[in-house]
């Protein structure tokens, strides 16, 4: 998929209360970016790296800029839009571009279930179970070649992947799906050190059923588009 405008580079100054990112732009213009990504970032808000923005001229919206990638000045980038993930995943499967989930016709999202929480996907076709499926955005990537997820302490994670167990239990597909929004990793494992509890409820709604599907990206500054499967690290 291609952003909407296309993106200018900057040197990230700063990133604060989360959601806020001080940026230079090449011309030496100071500006404040909106950052879509509420996890830690680690590794990826460090000052001074180099970084692509997507310039705005909604008057709805506070910001003129929204931070969506970082560029690791070796060929690779990371994409740090948490909500990218469900757009390409919601494109990819409506043209059952997703091998394991291609036979399903129909895709809703955001649809309740569990304990008042909502499946980022449901999938339906006559003569089939239905389809849970949750997509996790990583970023994170500590060791060469090797993506993790959570990168920081999720309860909401552990919950989703308990109520993705009860649908396993229930005779339906319970699919996780993480999309790994970096160019150089060929690898994914659970960062059961950040979060011991997400690794031990991942475990367990494995033991129950559930399907992990990892999936990497292509990326480039005018579009990410999904790309090869990850190997699954052993054990896992």
């Amino acid at each position: 998929m291609r952003f909407q405008t296309e993106l200018v580079p900057a040197r990230l100054i700063r990133r604060y209360k989360r959601f806020l990112a001080d940026c230079t732009l090449e011309d030496g213009t100071e500006v404040t970016a909106h950052c879509a990504n509420p996890g830690s970032m680690m590794g990826l808000a460090e000052p001074g790296m180099r970084i692509w923005l997507e310039p705005n001229d909604d008057p709805k919206r506070k910001l003129n800029y929204g931070w969506r990638l970082v560029d690791h000045e070796n060929g690779h980038f990371t994409g740090v839009d948490t909500s990218l993930p469900n757009r390409a995943v919601k494109a990819a499967l409506e043209a059952r571009a997703i091998p394991s989930l291609a036979a399903y016709g129909t895709v809703r999202a955001e649809v309740k279930y569990g304990e008042n929480s909502r499946i980022d996907f449901l999938l339906t076709e006559p003569g089939l179970p239905d389809a849970y499926v949750e997509v996790k955005s990583v970023t994170l990537s500590r060791q060469p070649g090797i993506a993790e997820f959570p990168d920081s302490v999720t309860k909401r994670g552990a919950k989703h992947l308990g109520e993705l167990a009860q649908m396993a239990r229930a005779g339906h597909r319970a699919v996780l799906l993480y999309l790994v929004q970096r160019t150089d990793c060929t690898a994914f494992q659970v960062a059961a050190d950040i979060d011991p509890v997400y690794d031990a409820a991942f475990a367990a709604a494995r033991s129950e059923g559930l399907e992990t599907l990892v999936i990497g990206t292509h990326i480039l500054p005018h579009e990410v588009t999904l790309s090869a499967s990850l190997t699954l690290s052993d054990g896992q």
